[in-house]
């Protein structure tokens, strides 16, 4: 390791352990580095600025975080709710299975766990928190698991920014998270009825079929957006990143002028959350960028690819590998900074053992989801605790169910890749 690359890794962990933003601490260091090798400082903003606007699909990122912040804020969420209860409200744990049923429909969305686990979420805790068959912990811990569908199933915020750095294509991405985030839904639809069973939790009342029709119109709209969404991407009506701006209109039309249930104010509000929300994103990619010349200038990726073929692992092996590394680090770094700066360390590694990039994104976009609810630091903890006051430990005792879950159906698609590969494949996406 160089002096240089020493300073640049020193100055970045002093950064962390400082409680420096990520994004200010990833530039501070690419500065540290520069410095140290005696390199024009302009270079931080050349690689900025041209990894910034040379990458049309960086837009479909900030549009669907304000569609989904639209959505939190109109009756979106209160509406797929009801929608959802009268198809799975009448199972054991009925709260429990509308909140997947409901993660399922926003997944569609919004492409967030955080946006997720803040809106819907937010909705259903309420409701389970008003009967005593609910513990606080079961509520938050089916809230944090069922969040984690958001950056699975299509759009995904996560796969878009994995497309930057990787080249795979956005399309067969999204088609690869289908079957892997339905069948999270359905196993945890399993893990819920197997704990409402043995808690012999009562069913919901059931909702009288005079209510259904309303019920279906309120939740038509917004129901549609998923299929407008995938529909007009695979059709070949837009791309993934207009797609992004198809979901803002939409979700702007219901919110404001539809169901008139966004204020003026409220839309400033939103406009200056999604900017923030934007904005952190945006910095975090632009440290990304000078780190990524950095570590290529190294030869770093290079090297971790000599490495990886020197121990003359497998695809398998290489996969349980990164597994491993990404569940570590998830639990301490945000999804950003391990899509931006780790990844692109491993691609080299992956495309020499032919491993399938398509296959690659979606394995590490749910490895990363799985580091969002798991102890010590998993982020979708703490912004549960911070929305409802529910005790991170209460959420964890009663999460391990799900978590040991996702862990088995990882491992799955880590050894059978066609869960992941089957629908772009049937789809006529080249993804070998």
């Amino acid at each position: 390791m160089s002096l240089a690359l020493g300073t640049l890794l020193g100055v970045m962990l002093a950064g962390l352990l400082l409680r420096m933003p990520i994004g200010f601490s990833m530039l501070a260091s690419g500065v540290a580095y520069l410095l140290m090798k005696g390199q024009d400082l302009g270079l931080v903003a050349e690689q900025v600025c041209n990894g910034l606007y040379n990458n049309y699909v960086l837009l479909a990122v900030p549009l669907f975080v304000f569609a989904a912040n639209l959505m939190n804020a109109g009756t979106v969420s209160e509406r797929i709710f009801d929608f959802c209860r009268i198809l799975v409200g009448r199972m054991r744990g009925g709260l429990a299975q509308v909140d997947i049923l409901v993660s399922v429909v926003f997944s569609g969305m919004s492409g967030s766990a955080i946006a997720d686990a803040a809106g819907p979420g937010l909705v259903t805790i309420r409701q389970m928190l008003k009967k005593p068959e609910y513990t606080p912990g079961f509520a938050g811990a089916i809230v944090v698991a069922s969040a984690t569908l958001g950056p699975i199933i299509p759009p995904s915020i996560p796969m878009v920014i994995y497309a930057l750095v990787s080249g795979a294509s956005v399309g067969a991405l999204f088609l690869g998270g289908v079957v892997p985030g339905l069948s999270m839904a359905l196993l945890m639809m399993l893990v819920v009825h197997v704990i409402a069973t043995r808690r012999n939790m009562p069913r919901e009342d059931p909702i009288p079929l005079r209510e259904w029709p309303a019920i279906f119109y309120r939740g038509a709209l917004p129901l549609s957006m998923p299929l407008v969404l995938l529909g007009g991407i695979y059709s070949g009506a837009f791309t993934p990143t207009e797609a992004a701006a198809v979901a803002a209109l939409h979700a702007l039309v219901l919110a404001g002028v539809v169901y008139r249930a966004l204020s003026w104010r409220a839309l400033g509000g939103v406009i200056l959350e999604s900017t923030r929300s934007s904005a952190v994103i945006t910095l975090i990619l632009a440290g990304s960028f000078i780190l990524n010349y950095a570590f290529t200038s190294e030869g770093v990726p290079q090297a971790m690819a000599q490495w990886v073929g020197g121990m003359q692992l497998t695809q398998l092996q290489f996969l349980l590998l990164v597994n491993v590394l990404f569940l570590a680090l998830g639990c301490f770094l945000d999804v950003s900074v391990l899509l931006l700066v780790f990844v692109p360390m491993l691609l080299p590694a992956a495309k020499l053992l032919g491993v399938d990039l398509v296959h690659f994104g979606v394995l590490v976009v749910l490895n990363m989801m799985i580091g969002l609810i798991h102890p010590p630091f998993g982020m979708l903890l703490f912004v549960t605790k911070a929305l409802t006051g529910i005790p991170i430990g209460d959420m964890m005792r009663e999460g391990w169910p799900f978590l040991l879950m996702l862990l088995a159906l990882l491992l799955a698609i880590t050894v059978f890749p066609q869960i992941v590969l089957w629908l772009p494949h049937t789809m006529g996406y080249v993804t070998g």
